[in-house]
């Protein structure tokens, strides 16, 4: 989706090391192991374990600092001291959120509902967490379904804006539940129209039949009315069929000199190709872009553009793909301002939800 303001502040990841570590006590709490991942660095892998570049390359006796092999594992410190088993049936842990790491996925990783995390930590549904940042995960440990207990699952149609927490929330059960039934990864990025298994047959909570909740944001009650206005408008009109859409894509991304591969890819992650897409934060169509985007996409063509029209949805989105790939150095950080906001990716670099969502719209792209 397209946003014009930046979601909420995440605090910066300091790339100083803490008061206790030191040269002569560079691990306080022991080393762990760590297989390197794509994409990793010293740097951020310094800033994750709170120590330095110069530690963690003479532990493994690293000579180049630049460069680090996906697959290779390293000693590093290990960030707080192991946990202590728990005398009750319930334990309680620490987890040092890594990058990449989302609240869905920890508590999918840990088997707990997303409800009981957010509950243990003080945080809303909205909260962004950054490395580094220690959450606390209680119940790891919780006994599992009694034996003879019959679990059914029901199917459920992903709609725009819906996470695997945002769903585990409705449904009153966890993001792990949800991905074991579905087979998914817990972390894994959901698109529009795919359809997953949810556990149980407790029925979806419904304060209101205005969805206003789009990716853990709750937006003001007028922003959800007029989502549902748009909804509404586009049931009732006739649009494109995907093989359709997806010809109109490329052939407006041809015109405009941006990537077809890249126009096709962020168009399926937004809406899966659907024109009558629209979320709770009223992103339109296929591009999922928001009325003020839409303004400043009528700027950049020079003629007031209708989202919910499919040629002009997809005008919008393309146009603005291609400003921001001017205004960008990589066709990842377009991808991330596309998403994020050119701003926000500017003053705060990419959340860990950005660098999930640009790492699935690339390997749509190789895909396409």
């Amino acid at each position: 989706m397209v946003i014009a303001a930046p979601p909420a502040t995440v605090p910066p990841v300091t790339l100083l090391p803490p008061s206790q570590v030191s040269a002569s006590n560079p691990a306080p709490h022991g080393w762990s192991s760590y297989r390197v991942r794509p994409g990793d660095t010293l740097v951020g892998l310094a800033a994750r374990f709170r120590t330095t570049v110069g530690t963690i390359a003479a532990r493994n006796e690293i000579r180049d600092h630049s460069r680090i092999i996906a697959g290779t594992v390293l000693s590093v410190p290990r960030t707080s001291a192991p946990a202590k088993s728990a005398s009750s049936g319930a334990a309680s842990r620490v987890y040092v959120v890594r990058s990449g790491d989302t609240l869905d996925g920890i508590a999918g990783h840990f088997r707990v509902s997303l409800a009981s995390l957010l509950k243990a930590n003080h945080l809303s549904a909205s909260a962004f967490i950054h490395p580094g940042q220690k959450i606390v995960v209680r119940g790891a440990a919780s006994k599992a379904a009694a034996p003879h207990s019959k679990v059914t699952t029901t199917a459920y149609r992903v709609r725009p804006g819906d996470t695997l927490g945002s769903i585990a929330l409705r449904y009153h059960t966890s993001v792990g539940a949800i991905a074991r039934a579905s087979k998914v990864s817990s972390r894994a990025l959901i698109h529009p129209g795919q359809v997953l298994r949810v556990p149980g047959t407790t029925k979806a909570s419904s304060k209101s039949s205005v969805p206003d909740t789009f990716n853990g944001v709750k937006y003001p009650r007028a922003v959800a009315q007029a989502a549902a206005h748009n909804r509404a408008i586009l049931a009732r009109r006739s649009v494109p069929s995907r093989s359709e859409t997806k010809a109109m894509i490329i052939r407006i991304a041809r015109q405009q000199g941006v990537d077809t591969r890249l126009a096709l890819a962020i168009a399926y992650q937004e809406s899966g190709w659907n024109q009558r897409a629209v979320s709770a934060a009223n992103a339109i169509g296929v591009m999922q872009v928001i009325p003020q985007s839409g303004k400043w996409a009528s700027d950049l063509v020079g003629r007031r553009l209708d989202l919910l029209r499919t040629t002009d949805n997809i005008t919008a989105g393309v146009v603005m793909l291609r400003s921001l790939g001017h205004s960008t150095k990589s066709m990842e950080n377009a991808v991330a301002a596309y998403y994020q906001g050119l701003g926000a990716l500017q003053q705060h670099g990419m959340y860990s939800d950005t660098k999930l969502y640009v790492r699935n719209v690339m390997a749509l792209r190789k895909s396409m």
